[in-house]
């Protein structure tokens, strides 16, 4: 067993502590200890006359007992007896009170009158005299400390430690002091030559300067080495996940020439833009490897990732195979089989009379499909008839099967649970299938390489040719009524000149339902201290549509759209509004993603505090998808200056979402980017920062992989492989060895 897995309770520490670390603090071992950082540093202050001291200053001042007196508190009601021992002091200039409980007669016996010492700590009023309260102090002899020594004595670096209830700083730091005595010889994970090569400390002394820094230039190349602990081990153990996964067997889908991906490219009423046939050539690239393809494809709103999906399937379709498209509603799910057929046309209509001569066939597998048409649908697919399959959960159960998966595409992968992926992937028959993961939240580089780093990721920056500008702006409803008033007008403007629009609320409320629970897509990502705001709940679909039925949209055609509806009435709704039969849909976050109706120009999002940067980005992409320009109005009640509007500011100032992910990675905390990157717990990035690491995390990345190509099992570096079996328990590592 490594030092660092060494248990507190058998270590250098009392039975007691142990427990009161482990209860409070949730750390167990040596490493756990070493690795709690404090969180801020502090230092003694510069020496102070009593006559000049400060409410609410920390301060430090020599000074000579006067008296010292004991007393007890008695108990009362809710408290139990205290121990208690007050003293005067004085440095000639003026005096100052001490306080201090518990330990009154240890504290009498050292500051006897008469007694010299220099006191430390936050200056109070109680009883119009100053005081300090428990204050530290060291005792001196008769002369004092020169002007050298007490400077010294003042300026040291104090480390200040998160603490909870019944566990303080001093304590923690107390203990964290016996831990570095005992770990002299602990062992380093980092391997000698990259600590040469990247010159970093050695890691017992980094921490000794975390924990114990002489001064606060002592603290930089410490968290730099640091640093490098927790982005180096993370980056090994993506590298092992991308090295082993190179050695699976896949079969290569190399497409042929005048098939069906031919026919498509040959009936676009459109040029595919250069980003689009990048990422295309990569994806064919990779899709020939004989090892599966693990691939996340991201890009911005309207960038036409569907599009490029589309034409990677029909690569697979072209080969042989079979692609699946795994979306996570029925919404979705029934917006790609409609809008992947529009676009296939007679190629998506094998054995229809209007069907081409290299046709392939569609098919759609939803939980609430009737028995026929699921009956049609799982023998299309299990039969290879169906070359493209669209689906939700439902394509993960056991009796859906596949003639010769080739290639699973997930939409919105973050809304799907590891284990549902990974059910997907076994039910290729021949080899592991190719899997391309897709998102529409654009995701900063550094967590793209510390979250998906295993993955190979493609990027579609660049929108096509004639999609119209989105311009987005804060509608302060509380401060300025007359902003809402108008916004309702200008849907009525866009509605009378025959466009559409969307109304979207953060719940659907009946008066049953307190958070407007329904299928996943009814959900905000607001920071949960935002959320819920005040006394009013967030605002619900039912009321909205209500009031506006009866208000301001009295004579336009305005529908409901939720999770809870029935999948017909979901679909009818949209069938109707892509028709032109409806004017304002009022919705929950269902439209989120995949959404596509290129006449909708306007929405607003009411109670847009409520959701977060990614989630109102996405949002927005649902207008201005045609070549009319598209507005976004951001309805909100939260204050100005709050962190609330600071988030709609920043969604207002520009729709770029690559900005915007890193304006939104830099306002949350790390965990809730990391997700389920740390499979529920504690995060190991506690020094390592994703917002302003980025090129540290690049190095990490390259080095480890370097290492992992030469000693995959790193058995040449057994402090390494501890260091990544620490961070990665069995449990852990088979949760990551299925996403």
């Amino acid at each position: 067993m490594s030092t660092w897995d060494e248990p507190l309770r058998k270590g250098p520490l009392g039975g007691r502590t142990a427990k009161a670390l482990a209860d409070k603090l949730d750390l167990h071992t040596l490493g756990d200890l070493l690795r709690y950082y404090p969180r801020r540093y502090d230092r003694r202050g510069d020496l102070t006359d009593l006559a000049l001291l400060r409410e609410g200053e920390d301060v430090t001042v020599q000074a000579k007992v006067l008296d010292a007196r004991r007393k007890t508190i008695p108990a009362r009601q809710g408290r139990r007896r205290m121990d208690m021992m007050e003293a005067t002091v004085t440095d000639g200039t003026g005096r100052l009170h001490l306080t201090f409980f518990n330990r009154g007669s240890y504290h009498q016996g050292a500051l006897i009158p008469g007694r010299l010492a220099m006191f430390s700590g936050r200056v109070s009023t109680f009883k119009g005299r100053r005081q300090l309260d428990h204050p530290e102090y060291v005792l001196l002899e008769e002369d004092g400390l020169d002007g050298e020594a007490a400077r010294a004595y003042a300026d040291e670096v104090i480390p200040i430690y998160p603490a909870v209830k019944g566990l303080d700083s001093a304590t923690i730091a107390r203990s964290v002091g016996v831990a570095l005595d005992y770990a002299v010889d602990i062992p380093d994970p980092l391997p000698p030559e990259l600590r040469s090569e990247q010159r970093l400390l050695g890691v017992y002394e980094a921490l000794t300067r975390i924990h114990r820094p002489k001064d606060m230039d002592e603290l930089k190349p410490a968290r730099r080495r640091l640093k490098w602990d927790e982005a180096f081990v993370v980056q090994i153990a993506l590298a092992q996940r991308r090295h082993k996964a190179g050695e699976l067997p896949a079969k290569p889908r190399t497409g042929t020439s005048e098939g069906i991906l031919d026919a498509f490219d040959a009936r676009l009423p459109f040029t595919l833009t250069d980003g689009q046939r990048e990422v295309g050539d990569a994806l064919s690239e990779r899709l020939a490897a004989t090892n599966p393809m693990h691939c996340l494809l991201q890009g911005d709103v309207g960038s036409g990732k569907t599009l490029v999906a589309l034409r990677a399937m029909l690569r697979v379709v072209d080969s042989g195979g079979q692609a699946v498209l795994l979306a996570p509603t029925e919404v979705l799910a029934q917006q790609h089989h409609r809008s992947i057929g529009a676009m296939l046309g007679a190629l998506g209509r094998a054995g229809q009379i209007d069907g081409a001569e290299h046709a392939t066939r569609m098919a759609l597998l939803t939980g609430s499909m009737g028995a026929a048409a699921r009956r049609e649908a799982l023998l299309d697919a299990a039969s290879g008839a169906a070359g493209i399959v669209v689906g939700t959960h439902a394509l993960l159960q056991e009796h859906v099967s596949f003639a010769d998966l080739g290639l699973v595409v997930v939409d919105e992968q973050h809304r799907f649970g590891v284990e549902q992926r990974d059910a997907l992937r076994e039910k290729a028959v021949d080899g592991r299938p190719h899997v391309l993961v897709m998102t529409a939240t654009p995701i900063p580089r550094t967590v793209a390489m510390t979250v998906y780093g295993d993955l190979d990721v493609v990027a579609l920056t660049q929108l096509p040719e004639g999609r119209a500008p989105v311009s987005t702006h804060v509608v302060p409803a509380a401060e300025k009524p007359h902003f809402l008033t108008r916004a309702w007008e200008r849907i009525r403007e866009e509605v009378g000149q025959g466009r559409q629009a969307f109304v979207v609320c953060p719940r659907i409320g009946d008066g049953t339902d307190g958070s407007g629970g329904g299928e996943t897509g009814d959900e905000v990502d607001a920071p949960p201290e935002e959320s819920p705001r005040g006394a009013r709940p967030p605002l619900a679909v039912l009321d909205v549509l209500a009031r506006l039925k009866e208000g301001p949209m009295a004579d336009v055609r305005v529908e409901a759209l939720h999770g809870r509806m029935v999948p017909e009435d979901k679909d009818a709704v949209m069938r109707r509004l892509n028709a032109g039969e409806t004017d304002v849909v009022v919705s929950t976050t269902v439209i989120e993603v995949g959404v596509d109706v290129p006449n909708a120009t306007v929405m607003a999002i009411m109670d847009a505090d409520r959701f977060g940067v990614s989630q109102l980005h996405q949002l927005r992409g649902r207008v201005g998808r045609g070549r009319l320009p598209g507005l976004c109005l951001l309805v909100t009640e939260s204050e100005e200056g709050s962190p609330a509007r600071e988030r709609l500011a920043a969604v207002a100032s520009t729709t770029d979402g690559f900005e915007l992910s890193r304006a939104d990675l830099e306002m949350r905390r790390e965990g809730d980017v990391l997700g389920d990157a740390q499979s529920g717990a504690r995060s190991s990035l506690r020094m390592l920062t994703l917002v302003y690491d980025e090129k540290l995390i690049g190095q990490a990345r390259e080095a480890a992989t370097r290492y992992v190509a030469r000693d995959a099992s790193l058995a040449d570096h057994p402090p390494l492989a501890e260091a990544l079996a620490a961070l990665l328990p069995e449990e852990r590592a088979e949760y990551l060895e299925k996403t």
